[in-house]
């Protein structure tokens, strides 16, 4: 947590309000009352109705047995029920542990069983997945099911006709949830943040982005990512009074549809899925008339699609640029071509301290590569439970060692220029080297491990994974490779796009795999292959 001398001067600056995310919807019930805050395909749910649903569901899961501090792990599709279950979470000060609908059995095993979870929230069947299955690796967790339950407990037979008995709320210190981090060591981290500073930087985006009760903001993203969350995000709009539409596709034959009928006027995408728009949209020689900003973030946005999104949208592109641990960057909606086409942003806040440093942590003049590092009123100052990751994640006097290279231009503006840490961003999901070369060494025929990325035009980066045979196997093939890893409940898309089967790996002065070697005979091999 903040040391008291920072806490004290975040509220002294207006920046912690003393409200909590529960508050934050019975403001906007009070201010918005009947007007639409969600649309799920037919279904349209008011900020009352919102509300009172939330209010009803905390007082079934408190008569569940759940309790503030309890946590609870969510894993919902972009649904009206995933903001039931986080408000009604929210209401009790239990912490929603926010999963991801492509988490298989590896990572919800281990958020159930890291965090002592007492329930774990999920659905039936999505995207050809049975999520019910899941229930034999949630340990002690409770399974509650949004849609058909099997054997387990319904999600609807939770909401109370009463909210009498529903206990004191919790404070706006108080831990509000526990996010996932994109780590590049091991299992994900998980990451603490209090309602205070969350709000914080909810309401300050949502300023940022210029957001009213007239914004439609759409929802492709899984809702639980930081991104389409709090950047603005759903949280944003609420706050501002305006409507969020959900989508469980991005497909522009879909959305683009959806766009028109709610007039949609802001959407979030990472570059893949903004150059598909891009594409589909020029195929049709028309842009989105209401749509007035896409947001793209979650990875590097190529210079030349940044060029091309007011031509063929008809809208303001706004590049974000972020993590779940904290810091947020945008341009803002009145900077010129120069700084949108190519940057990401500058920070939300004044007093975001943005450090730019080399290896030895001394800092670097603007124009300089170098290692970001961040504090501020919505930076966390450590991982939940990880005392030992901590002591290399952040420095003594508490910033943020984030793993990005960037340089830093006047006015603060921030290039990102890579990673110096082990991991890969595929699309906008990270994945950490370190836990899929784990699964990997669990293959009979394997050895050793590694793990890198590989420049891709669309994805940004793919994963190739190098292995060593062990002695006398037959080396495996990736779809052996890739089927053993879906056995292991791995997420689909933590799973190795290539293999490469060599002798043996570089090594660095001090003995450990050379990452950059291998990354550059991969560029070696492409090259003389002809091939990108």
């Amino acid at each position: 947590m903040w040391p008291d001398d920072f806490a004290e001067r975040y509220r002294k600056l207006g920046h912690w309000t003393g409200q909590t995310l529960f508050d934050l919807l019975s403001t906007a019930a009070e201010r918005f009352g009947d007007r639409d805050a969600v649309i799920d395909g037919d279904a349209r749910v008011s900020y009352r109705s919102l509300h009172e649903r939330a209010s009803r569901l905390a007082a079934g899961l408190h008569d569940f047995g759940v309790r503030r501090g309890d946590r609870v792990v969510v894993q919902l599709p972009n649904t009206a029920a995933y903001f039931d279950v986080i408000f009604a979470l929210f209401r009790l000060g239990a912490l929603p542990v926010f999963a991801l609908p492509a988490h298989r059995g590896a990572e919800i095993g281990y958020f159930c069983s890291h965090t002592d979870a007492v329930a774990l929230i999920t659905t039936d069947v999505y995207d050809g997945f049975d999520h019910r299955t899941l229930a034999s690796v949630a340990g002690a967790a409770k399974l509650i099911v949004a849609g058909d339950p099997g054997s387990h407990t319904a999600l609807s037979s939770l909401y109370t006709s009463s909210v009498s008995s529903l206990p004191p709320g919790p404070g706006p210190s108080d831990l509000a949830f526990l996010q996932l981090s994109g780590g590049s060591t091991g299992l994900p981290k998980l990451i603490p943040r209090t309602h205070d500073d969350y709000l914080y930087s909810v309401r300050a985006s949502a300023e940022i982005c210029e957001l009213t009760p007239d914004s439609s903001y759409l929802v492709v993203l899984p809702v639980a990512h930081n991104f389409p969350m709090s950047s603005p995000g759903v949280l944003g709009v609420f706050h501002a009074g305006g409507k969020v539409v959900l989508s469980t596709t991005p497909d522009p034959a879909r959305v683009f549809p959806l766009i028109e009928r709610e007039r949609v006027t802001i959407a979030a995408l990472v570059p893949p899925l903004a150059l598909v728009w891009l594409d589909a949209a020029a195929n049709l020689g028309a842009g989105l008339p209401s749509l007035e900003v896409l947001q793209v973030g979650g990875a590097k946005l190529l210079d030349s699609v940044a060029a091309r999104v007011e031509p063929v949208l008809g809208c303001k592109l706004q590049q974000v640029f972020g993590m779940a641990e904290g810091l947020v960057n945008y341009t803002r909606l009145d900077d010129g071509d120069d700084i949108v086409l190519h940057t990401q942003g500058r920070p939300i806040s004044p007093d975001d301290e943005v450090l730019v440093v080399d290896d030895e942590d001394v800092p670097v003049p603007d124009g300089t590569v170098g290692h970001l590092l961040t504090r501020g009123p919505y930076t966390i100052r450590g991982y939940w439970r990880a005392d030992e990751h901590n002591r290399t994640a952040f420095t003594d006097d508490g910033f943020y060692r984030t793993g990005d290279l960037v340089r830093r231009l006047d006015g603060g503006y921030l290039v990102v220029e890579g990673r110096a840490k082990d991991q890969i961003n595929r699309g906008g999901e990270k994945i950490a080297a370190e836990e899929v070369e784990d699964h990997l060494l669990t293959h009979p025929a394997v050895h050793d491990a590694a793990v890198v990325s590989v420049p891709d035009t669309y994805l940004g980066e793919r994963s190739c994974a190098f292995v060593v045979v062990k002695d006398g196997m037959t080396a495996p093939r990736l779809r052996d490779i890739r089927e053993h890893l879906r056995d292991r409940g791995l997420a689909t898309f933590k799973i190795p796009d290539r293999l490469r089967v060599v002798d043996g790996f570089p090594v660095t002065g001090v003995g450990k795999t050379s990452r950059r070697e291998l990354r550059a005979l991969l560029r070696e091999l492409a090259a003389s292959k002809g091939t990108a």
